[in-house]
């Protein structure tokens, strides 16, 4: 992987990634996901999932950094495909601080260009467009974003359930990123409106249920 793209995929960066679970925190308490055992089941469907939407929309975007492109279109698209209003809003605010650390790593006027058509561009938009800028490819942003998709929900899992981190992590090095990345990078160069929209109704109710009770009691996580 490029340098930018792994400095984007650390848990470090401050993207603001950390206060976000993927979900996870609804899930564990509704109870569907107690031990490392169920993290399989919903790591891998998150990455099949919202994980794909997400490299599909980074290698998109990574591809648009250096070929030019309509990042408007590219937005509103990924907009049109993210039915929940919280994983919106999620997407958005971790897009918002991903370009505020990114302006400072890698100044540049493509990304100016981007904030200017899109202030609040989501996450994987402005994830695939500084990788393409740092000189990275397509799939490096994709992996990235794949990554991304799961590692937070791994992460969370370890803080809401006390599990062995190293088992937690064990699970996720076991997650089939690389057919999703190469998957996601074979149609970056593609119109936007005929990229891949894979979706999960299920995390869209999770967290839109996760936004009504962070509302009635103190949640972990913004989302």
């Amino acid at each position: 992987m490029d340098l930018s793209a792994l400095i984007l995929a650390d848990s470090r960066f401050p993207g603001g990634g950390h206060v976000h679970s993927g979900g996870l925190e609804e899930v564990v308490a509704r109870k569907l996901v107690t031990s490392v055992r169920d993290l399989p089941g919903f790591l891998s469907g998150r990455l099949r999932t919202a994980g794909h939407l997400a490299a599909v929309f980074a290698a998109a975007s990574a591809h648009a950094a250096v070929a030019g492109g309509n990042w408007s279109r590219l937005d509103s698209e990924l907009d049109a495909r993210t039915p929940s209003l919280a994983q919106r809003e999620a997407s958005r605010a971790q897009g918002r601080g991903t370009a505020r650390a990114g302006r400072i790593a890698w100044p540049s006027p493509v990304l100016d260009a981007l904030l200017a058509e899109t202030p609040r561009p989501h996450h994987p938009i402005v994830l695939g467009a500084l990788v393409g800028i740092a000189g990275g490819s397509p799939y490096d942003a994709a992996m990235a974003a794949a990554y991304l998709s799961v590692s937070g929900p791994a992460s969370a899992a370890v803080r809401l359930l006390g599990l062995d981190p190293f088992a937690v992590n064990a699970v996720v090095a076991r997650l089939d990123l690389a057919a999703v990345c190469a998957e996601a990078a074979a149609v970056a160069g593609d119109d936007p409106a005929a990229l891949p929209s894979p979706g999960s109704p299920a995390l869209d109710l999770f967290a839109e249920a996760h936004a009504r009770h962070h509302e009635e009691e103190v949640r972990l996580f913004a989302s």
